[in-house]
């Protein structure tokens, strides 16, 4: 059953988010960071980056952290900047200077390493214009390579994948002093805390490009 569990919450933190594959689990500090990992990776993408920053601010404020040190930096960061503004968070927290350091240190690798598996898992399709193989000429090795790596990616990303659950807990004792933190339904976050509701009209508009966000 952990096994099963496990592969349900890397799903749902490598997903896109959107209102036509909504999240159906609880959504959590792990999700604010692959939110905001999405608000970097679409930072050309004017609609997507308003879609994805009205779901991060609604889940940081039932979360109870946009007013402290991290919702703060996160809030003022550019589009492409977010994931990597995470270490600056020591620095933000004046009663615990002395390792400041060493902790914006390992942020930064663990943030990098949570950013590499996302790409892994969320963006497989790429693989056919820039991943290993693609300079292959000849047609028939090309894609004799391309259905084993995929078929080898398939089987094996979950076990890849459940390092974003183990960095997470890492992350999160590191950003905010704990390894307790409240879930909410989506349907809490979109009644409380204003999260874009995915049957909402104007919200599937955001997300494809055919209205501006609020």
């Amino acid at each position: 059953m952990k096994r099963n569990d496990d592969m349900q919450r890397v799903s749902q933190l490598t997903s896109p988010y959107s209102p036509l594959n909504p999240p159906q689990l609880p959504l959590d500090f792990s999700d604010f960071l692959s939110l905001a990992w999405r608000i970097d990776r679409h930072a050309d993408q004017p609609h997507l980056v308003a879609y994805y920053r009205q779901s991060l601010d609604a889940l940081a404020r039932a979360l109870a952290f946009h007013q402290k040190g991290l919702g703060r930096l996160v809030s003022a960061a550019q589009p492409g900047t977010l994931c990597r503004s995470l270490s600056n968070v020591p620095f933000r927290e004046t009663g615990r200077l002395v390792d400041a350091s060493a902790r914006k240190a390992a942020i930064d690798q663990l943030v990098r390493l949570r950013g590499d598996v996302l790409s892994i898992g969320a963006y497989q399709y790429e693989w056919l214009v820039g991943w290993p193989g693609s300079g292959i000429l000849n047609d028939e090795l090309r894609e004799r390579v391309f259905a084993t790596l995929f078929t080898a990616l398939r089987g094996q990303y979950l076990y890849l994948g459940r390092l974003l659950l183990v960095v997470d807990i890492v992350l999160q004792e590191l950003l905010l002093g704990t390894r307790s933190i409240n879930e909410f339904s989506l349907g809490t976050l979109i009644e409380r805390f204003g999260y874009p509701d995915p049957e909402d009209p104007a919200v599937r508009g955001l997300f494809r490009g055919e209205t501006n966000g609020r």
